[in-house]
């Protein structure tokens, strides 16, 4: 390194500085400016002035000996794993230290893992679940006695997550074998800097936490694709691959893209669709996304590296740490639906010191371009989401009780001072501990059945006694929860990567699908894998993986509710939101803009039935809380069938007949009082909480997934957890983990916190009511929504398009009855002048 005559920033030489006095800390930088030095290079510079006695050094069969295990590098993504050991490396090479690197994943053999627990590398770059697989074993008390330094990277990832919650929970166990361990994370977008440093360094840190934040801004230019009309009709999705020529044409203007999408299945749609256009581009463009084998996930990374594609189309999958200096641009097909995900994405591009990042937005939805210049306002004033905490969830505290059981017997005050060390559980009382333990040992009410006697209770101390316990649990560790995937393979056995169960039971024979740019055919599905073979034609089937819709963040709702605002003041607009004129004139001509202090109620009564629309401007899942709140109550009293259609911006209620409500009394049907109650009987809560117990069992350990090569099916699965979920109910109604699912479905599912602010908003602002005599620019993405699953034998796309036509003749007409009446006035004026003297 010293031979490339690099120079340090400032803020680097203060993360070095910091980790040397022995302190804890937070790097704070943007994306591609250097934070991987900052914190690699203090551990490695400790090596260099306290090296550890040979004696202590990793006698191995194959190799020189090497120091012991001395750093962690803990990265969210397995997909970054290769990467960030290429970058760690070079730094160790650089500097000639002796130290062995690897890294562990799932995707690791069995016999390297086998060989790191007798015998570690030096550094190892490991995921959340691979660290607590390896403290499950008795050996990890020798195998990290020596750790120095903990580096958690792209924090910002596990902060607010259950993963979070289990890398707190590693953090303490590993305090506890090595106490003078330094713990640093890394993050390039966190909005509430005193939750992610104290779930970091934990309650009752050893030693100071240093905040390091780089001097440098990362500049990001931001590009918006307008299409050439656009609809004063809009609807979800209807640009998209309309706007095909215009993101070819953005990348042929460069040498290396990433074209980023919203979901998996469209990155299948996108990729095909390019590679359709473009025949010649076939082995220069490339698919990435998280359902893909990993070994072509790595030869895409790899490429990218070596310049060898001009373009890349994928999801979340490449929105973290790989350094991918060749990127010139990153495109962003729809809206991030966030503040910091736009940011780490544009960071792809530009990746190193001193060059901008550039993003080429376009736009799924017309109205996604207020959301893009809310989100360019919210950069520009460095206001990035906060992640809201996770509060001790004790399902995850279950599987941490089972796990250290395995490694070492435990007495109840070790375990609660250990756990109680961990920001997530700093205020966990101890008739909760209690609880968890003895759950764990009795099975609590499902006592009669030997499988939930995990541990065992022995003077005092818990321990795991029963191998195949040991066997079950260490395969089940983890909170990663999702349908059931089945690999997908060839006939000839090359593996291509995995659906979900859900999708797979609805294939048939002959049934084409896409997967990894790959038109494939199905042909059976035997011991959990799709056997297929290539294939042409057009697809019968795109995989849909769980996850689909983005929740528009509460700080980025409150961008575009401001714009709105000054569009309905007529202040002067940016360029982007020029483009929308057109559509928000005839918005105000024919019903009303609403003010930042408004709340806007439209109603539009036909032969089809009545409609009436409420704009909250709060994102979908705060949309389908209020409607499914409002469909309730008023079915409750007027015994209506109701219907709900929602999107980020508003919801609609719909009923053949008359819903039998006065507009004007909604403010009555939103009240605060029975909030709870009301939202949970409006949405099944006892089928939502079956379903999120499904995931809360899984990580406690209640259900298993099969062992390698038997795995059980979903449905299986489901009956399990319904017959667990159906006894607890029964002879168990305490029981905490149920108590958790129903308040997770509140807090997390149904935002219930972000309902109430709304409602709050909503009771101290003007209400503005409008009937209306056909569907405006606001309704009409609604009026899309809810006719989506009842289109008959036509596409969606043109059924839209018949209704689109015919609003936009009723604008020509009453354009034309305007102009005529406006042209009447005049003459009229004019002759009344001729009269006068």
């Amino acid at each position: 390194m010293a031979t490339r005559q690099q120079t340090a920033f400032d803020w680097q030489v203060q993360a070095w500085k910091s980790h040397w006095a022995g302190h804890h800390g937070l790097i704070l930088a943007s994306t591609g400016m250097g934070k991987t030095k900052a914190a690699w290079l203090g551990p490695l510079g400790d090596w260099l002035q306290d090296p550890l006695s040979q004696e202590h050094w990793t006698h191995r069969k194959r190799g020189p000996s090497t120091p012991p295990l001395l750093a962690l590098w803990i990265t969210p993504l397995r997909a970054l794993a290769s990467d960030t050991c290429l970058a760690l490396e070079d730094c160790i090479q650089g500097l000639g230290v002796p130290w062995s690197l690897e890294q562990r994943t799932s995707d690791t053999s069995s016999s390297l893992k086998q060989r790191q627990r007798q015998s570690p590398p030096t550094a190892m770059v490991i995921t959340p679940e691979s660290l607590t697989l390896m403290l499950s074993y008795p050996e990890s008390l020798e195998t990290f006695k020596h750790l120095r330094t903990v580096i958690v990277d792209e924090w910002h990832e596990l902060l607010g997550s259950k993963r979070g919650i289990q890398t707190e929970l590693a953090l303490a166990r590993i305090s506890r074998i090595a106490p003078t361990v330094r713990r640093w994370g890394l993050s390039a977008t966190i909005g509430n800097i005193d939750h992610a440093k104290y779930s970091l360094v934990g309650q009752s840190a050893s030693a100071p936490c240093s905040i390091i934040r780089s001097d440098q801004q990362r500049l990001i230019d931001i590009e918006l694709v307008i299409p050439q009309a656009i609809d004063r009709f809009p609807w979800a999705g209807h640009i998209g691959l309309v706007m095909l020529k215009e993101v070819i044409a953005k990348i042929e203007s460069a040498n290396s893209t990433l074209v980023f999408t919203n979901t998996r299945n469209q990155t299948e749609l996108w990729y095909q669709a390019i590679l359709r256009a473009r025949p010649d581009w076939a082995g220069q463009i490339a698919i990435h996304h998280g359902s893909l084998a990993p070994e072509l996930r790595t030869w895409v990374e790899q490429a990218i590296v070596d310049g060898k594609l001009i373009a890349v189309v994928c999801t979340s999958s490449l929105d973290l740490g790989v350094d991918f200096a060749p990127v010139d641009q990153v495109i962003q097909v729809g809206s991030p639906k966030g503040t910091a995900r736009l940011i780490q994405r544009a960071g792809r591009s530009g990746h190193s010191p001193g060059r901008s990042s550039k993003l080429v937005f376009v736009p799924a939805h017309a109205f996604e371009i207020i959301e893009l210049e809310a989100a360019r306002q919210a950069i520009s004033q460095k206001q990035i989401e906060q992640r809201r905490a996770i509060d001790a969830p004790l399902d995850c505290l279950v599987q941490h009780a089972v796990t250290m059981a395995l490694a070492k017997p435990y007495a109840k005050q070790e375990f609660l001072e250990e756990v109680r060390s961990t920001y997530a559980y700093r205020n966990l009382a101890d008739e909760h501990c209690d609880w968890v333990l003895d759950f764990v040992t009795t099975g609590g009410c499902l006592h009669a059945y030997k499988d939930f006697h995990r541990v065992a209770l022995d003077f005092g101390k818990y321990a795991v006694i029963d191998q195949a316990v040991s066997r079950r649990h260490r395969m089940s560790i983890g909170t990663i929860t999702s349908d059931m995937m089945l690999q997908v393979q060839y006939l000839k056995g090359g593996k291509i990567g995995f659906v979900e169960e859900s999708f797979a039971a609805k294939l048939k024979e002959g049934d084409k699908f896409l997967l990894g740019g790959k038109l494939l055919e199905m042909v059976w599905i035997r011991e959990g894998t799709v056997w297929v073979r290539k294939t042409k034609g057009d697809p019968t089937a795109v995989p849909r993986w769980l996850g689909g819709n983005m929740p528009l963040s509460s700080e980025l709702a409150l961008g575009v509710r401001r714009w709105i605002d000054a569009i309905a003041r007529k202040e002067p607009l940016p360029d982007s939101l020029q483009a929308l004129c057109g559509l928000m004139d005839l918005q105000r001509l024919w019903s009303h803009i609403p003010r930042l202090d408004e709340v806007l109620v439209e109603r539009l009564t036909n032969r089809e039935g009545d409609a009436l629309m409420l704009y909250g401007f709060e994102g979908r899942s705060v949309s389908e809380g209020l409607g499914a709140l409002l469909a309730y109550r008023i079915s409750k009293e007027r015994k209506n069938t109701i219907s709900i259609a929602v999107n980020d911006y508003g919801l609609m209620l719909y009923a053949p007949d008359s819903i039998g409500i006065d507009t004007k009394s909604l403010v009555h049907w939103l009240s605060q009082k029975e909030l709870q109650a009301d939202i949970l009987s409006s949405l099944n809560a006892t089928e939502l909480t079956r379903r999120r117990f499904r995931d809360i069992a899984r990580i406690a350990g209640l259900i298993h997934s099969g062992t390698p090569g038997q795995s059980k099916s979903m449905r299986h699965l489901q009956a399990s957890t319904s017959m667990v979920f159906d006894a607890l109910k029964q002879y168990d109604p305490a029981n905490l983990l149920l108590w958790q699912a129903s308040d997770e479905v509140l807090s997390d599912q149904l935002q219930i916190h972000r309902l109430k602010e709304t409602l709050t908003r909503m009771e101290e602002s003007r209400w503005v009511h409008v009937d209306l005599k056909q569907w405006t620019p606001f309704s009409f993405p609604l009026m899309v929504e809810r006719i989506r699953d009842r289109i008959g034998n036509e596409s969606l796309a043109q059924r839209i398009r018949k209704i689109q036509n015919q609003l936009e003749q009723g604008t020509a007409s009453e354009s034309r009855s305007l102009t005529k009446s406006k042209r009447s006035a005049e003459k009229g004026n004019m002759q009344s002048r001729d009269t006068n003297p």
